[in-house]
């Protein structure tokens, strides 16, 4: 307790240094998903402009298909060691992030293999794409690895730098797949450049993955990594089933034009998929050094991210026809249709990254696990019922209103969560 005679400046200088490391973690985590974003919005512009708007629903249906391989590999490898060794002593760290890696090289040789086998059976431009797509998943997988280490770490200049080597490395590769002219081409240039980064990641961690070791690391975290994998595939798994099926009750170049409309979004698509680089282990920390100030840091969380989503997405309204067709070409016309739903959809899915932020870091897996196949029913329930009624605008509106719903999930439980935490305690946090 401090005495009537200390010094107020004094006093004050450990919280207002605790925010400044905060704004200086979260900085660099805004830093870095500036940069994986403009990485991806540049892969989707010149994919879309170079192959047309039915080759660009080939390349949706590959993009859709990694997004549910990351989110297993961040279920059984990466979420758990956010949550557990964010702000660990530096041997605990490295410990862990050598078999989380591991782990994460596993996972992307295992599905590689599956994805390679189904490419070949399938043949065509789609078989094609899927087997170039298996080739790729070991070394994109462990790129996003080394983000959700650095981050752990607090140590997000790293994972910035990391994402601009593959930035770098991405534009000689897209060249050459342009000069190529096929899908597979680009889905190979786009994972040899993640490839760079995730060789690079070894030098900057001086860390080699230790893929004998993740066995050992599935059985320490089973208790998250498996409720966290089925959360994770429920998000990636309710996209892909939408674009599958939405290319079948419509077509793929249906899957090209809802592709179109997130790449106008990309800014805020590509940090709400990736957010928990951040957010989770930032959340972790505010509840350990501050409990009282989670539902405050989750709500502002969520709120940003919605009211800058719909900001985006107005502006986006703006936006001259010419200028459109300049940046997607011909898939400007189908995907510019659907920005008004497209935008509502982000900003509800923003606002519920809030509360699942909060979740993670109470380690509440089975209220986070529930919440999220509550809104991966919704999702496909929305995307498929709206598509069969009013085709690709339909799917978007329907889209749009189960992920506002959910939304109301996500915060129920973490409302729920944080009574139960007066009742029960937290357990304390791995070290080793």
């Amino acid at each position: 307790m401090a005495t009537e005679g200390a010094n107020p400046r004094t006093t004050a200088s450990p919280a207002g240094s605790a925010r400044r490391a905060v704004v200086g973690r979260l900085s660099w985590g805004l830093a870095d998903q500036a940069a994986s974003s403009m990485t991806n919005f540049a892969v989707g512009i010149y994919v879309a402009r170079s192959l047309g708007v039915t080759a660009f629903g080939v390349f949706g249906l590959a993009w859709v298909t990694y997004g549910v391989v990351l989110s297993v590999s961040r279920g059984l490898a990466t979420d758990p060691l956010v949550v557990r060794f964010s702000g660990v002593p530096d041997a605990s760290w490295r410990g862990a992030v050598a078999r989380s890696s591991g782990t994460a090289l596993g996972v992307g040789g295992a599905i590689g293999a599956v994805c390679l086998a189904i490419g070949l059976a399938l043949g065509g431009s789609v078989g094609s794409a899927f087997a170039c797509l298996g080739v790729m998943l070991p070394g994109l997988l462990l790129q996003d690895a080394w983000r959700y280490s650095f981050f752990a770490a607090g140590n997000g200049r790293k994972a910035f730098v990391n994402d601009l080597v593959w930035g770098v490395a991405l534009v000689p590769a897209m060249v050459v797949a342009a000069h190529a002219g096929s899908v597979a081409a680009f889905v190979l240039a786009w994972g040899a450049s993640a490839a760079v980064a995730a060789v690079y990641g070894c030098f900057q961690s001086g860390i080699r993955p230790r893929m004998t070791a993740a066995r050992q690391w599935l059985h320490e975290q089973r208790d998250l990594s498996y409720r966290y994998l089925v959360e994770n595939v429920g998000v990636s798994g309710a996209s892909q089933l939408r674009a599958y099926g939405l290319g079948v009750i419509v077509g793929v170049g249906a899957v090209g034009a809802v592709r179109g409309a997130e790449l106008l979004l990309g800014p805020f698509l590509a940090v709400l998929m990736g957010l928990s680089l951040v957010t989770v282990a930032e959340a972790a920390r505010v509840l350990r050094r501050a409990p009282h100030r989670l539902a405050t840091f989750c709500l502002l969380l969520g709120a940003g991210q919605a009211v800058a989503a719909l900001l985006w997405g107005a502006a986006l309204l703006l936006v001259p026809d010419r200028l459109g067709e300049f940046v997607l070409g011909g898939v400007w016309s189908s995907a510019s249709e659907l920005i008004v739903p497209a935008t509502l959809g982000v900003a509800g899915a923003g606002l519920g990254t809030g509360a699942a932020a909060g979740l993670r870091a109470l380690g509440a897996a089975r209220r986070s696990l529930r919440s999220q196949l509550f809104a991966s029913s919704f999702y496909v329930g929305g995307g498929l019922g709206g598509a069969a009624v009013a085709g690709t605008v339909g799917s978007a509106w329907g889209v749009a209103a189960a992920t506002v719903c959910s939304s109301a999930v996500w915060w129920l439980q973490l409302r729920s969560a944080l009574r139960e935490r007066h009742h029960k305690p937290i357990p304390e946090v791995r070290t080793s």
